[in-house]
């Protein structure tokens, strides 16, 4: 493929602009980002009886650095304390925390068990009055802050970085191979998902009494809540129909209003998924990986390919036929108030997760202009957002426009096509980007996240995360010599593979 060009050679939100179109996708994106007093980033929005201040939004970031029995660190508390003086008003869950023990994706992983609660609950404490400190008193009554309760499914790795521990809601033609899933025995019978239910019950009740205005109930990028969606061959309660891939979000969400009638309820969706990617053998070279292609070894001929929005006959279209069914069932019979759209998974499909310039050590090459995957959930946004208007919607992928992401949210917002600008990566390098926007202050490129994922090679590769690139705090941590090490290592095995 041709070389892809740098977001930087865009001189102009215009230049921008024109690049879009030429992809197909002509996105509003004004020429110059406005202050607090203009902006309309800077409107509140109701979420469930809530006045929510603005419409800026941090996801979830994970760092990998909690302790073994689940308690925040000096690291956990840290960027927290970082989303609080971000100035954004919809703090969207913090951090993704496992409701027990072997859900959690790695053995540094918040999660919730007994004696746990001290500790989620001064995280909360940590960020509010970061807040309060940067903002002023007071400043935190129209911020709304959450926690996401996931299950990590088949990704989970409670115990050891390097041991996979699977727990799958149903046997994946692709994805069984690359977790060393080779019979049933993974495979979550009706029991224990009821079992799996009240354990979400449990960790919404500690989340409600340690301060926490909202829960998500994460179904999102390959977890247990997202697989749960494309179980259409599972047999049971839990499996087939749309009704009965739904029943798991439905009954925790039916018990989590009649235990905590105050707790607002939102939920994390992977809106569209796509086969699982792999790089492209004949085009790595070196200590490179070649560009992602997609992998449908195990997939039979004539086969449905198992995936929640898409073509499940031609996986690479995207169908939101069940996307929008599903948006029309949380607002109209389950009382979510809030959706955070995503897309695919960091682990199987991370350029359509994630555009990313620079991809992770376990990644591959980008198979397209990152700036596309960027487009592509921005459009799908829209058409959502078109399709259920008044369920608020926080948009993602938006870090990889960087120097024009306010320029293009504040456009966005004011268009209709988002509720929220929701921002990952980009808090971890420049996490008061939308206060240094809101203050008319010129934006510091230096900071801007370049999309170089060593967030996510570091825990790869067994290290904590961080932005090690432009992260002071992280440059001069020894966990930075250790990831440098870890991709030396990685480049040279490439190396030896590929000759």
């Amino acid at each position: 493929m041709p070389a892809i060009p740098r977001i930087a050679k865009y001189k102009t939100a215009a230049d921008l602009r024109a690049a879009c179109e030429t992809m197909g996708h002509a996105i509003p994106a004004d020429d110059h980002a406005l202050t607090a007093e203009d902006s309309p980033l800077s409107q509140s929005i109701d979420v469930g009886g809530f006045t929510v201040g603005n419409r800026w939004a941090i996801h979830p970031m994970e760092g990998w650095d909690a302790t073994a029995d689940g308690q925040p660190t000096e690291h956990t508390l840290r960027r927290w304390q970082h989303f609080g003086e971000s100035g954004a008003k919809l703090i969207w869950g913090g951090e993704a925390v496992a409701v027990r023990h072997d859900g959690r994706a790695n053995p540094n992983q918040l999660y919730f068990k007994e004696g746990n609660e001290q500790g989620l609950a001064e995280l909360r404490q940590a960020l509010v009055d970061a807040h309060n400190a940067r903002f002023g008193d007071n400043a935190s009554d129209d911020l709304l802050v959450g926690l996401q309760l996931t299950h990590s499914g088949r990704f989970s790795r409670p115990n050891d970085k390097a041991t996979i521990e699977p727990r799958v809601a149903y046997r994946h033609p692709v994805l069984d191979a690359r977790v060393g899933i080779t019979d049933d025995s993974a495979v979550l019978g009706d029991d224990e998902v009821y079992q799996l239910i009240g354990d979400y019950i449990a960790a919404a009740k500690v989340a409600e009494q340690a301060g926490y205005q909202f829960v998500d109930i994460k179904h999102c990028h390959g977890y247990l809540g997202h697989e749960f969606l494309s179980a259409y061959d599972r047999p049971g309660g839990f499996g087939g129909s749309f009704e009965n891939r739904t029943r798991f979000l439905r009954l925790i969400c039916e018990s989590i209003q009649q235990a905590c009638p105050k707790l607002i309820l939102g939920v994390r969706l992977s809106a569209f998924d796509h086969y699982p990617h792999k790089p492209d053998q004949a085009q790595s070279k070196g200590g490179r990986l070649g560009p992602g292609i997609p992998d449908s070894e195990g997939v039979g001929a004539g086969s449905a390919y198992p995936g929640f929005g898409l073509n499940r006959d031609n996986p690479a279209e995207i169908d939101l036929a069940e996307p929008i069914e599903l948006l029309k069932l949380m607002r109209d019979e389950l009382n979510i108030a809030i959706v955070n759209l995503t897309a695919g998974s960091p682990y199987y499909n991370p350029h359509l997760q994630r555009p990313a310039y620079f991809p992770p050590s376990d990644g591959y090459q980008p198979p397209e202009d990152p700036l596309l995957g960027c487009l592509r959930q921005i459009d799908v946004v829209r058409q959502l957002k078109q399709a259920v208007p008044d369920l608020p919607l926080v948009g993602t992928a938006y870090t990889y426009l960087q120097e024009y992401l306010p320029h293009a949210g504040q456009a966005l917002v004011r268009d209709g096509w988002a509720d929220f600008i929701g921002l990952g990566r980009m808090a971890l390098s420049y996490w008061d980007l939308p206060a240094d926007v809101a203050e008319g202050k010129d934006i510091d490129t230096r900071r801007l996240c370049r999309t170089f994922s060593d967030c996510t090679t570091a825990p790869r590769n067994g290290v904590i995360s961080g932005c090690y690139p432009l992260d002071d705090y992280y440059k001069l941590k020894p966990e930075h010599d250790e990831l440098k090490a870890a991709k030396k290592e990685m480049i040279a095995r490439l190396k030896v593979l590929n000759k």
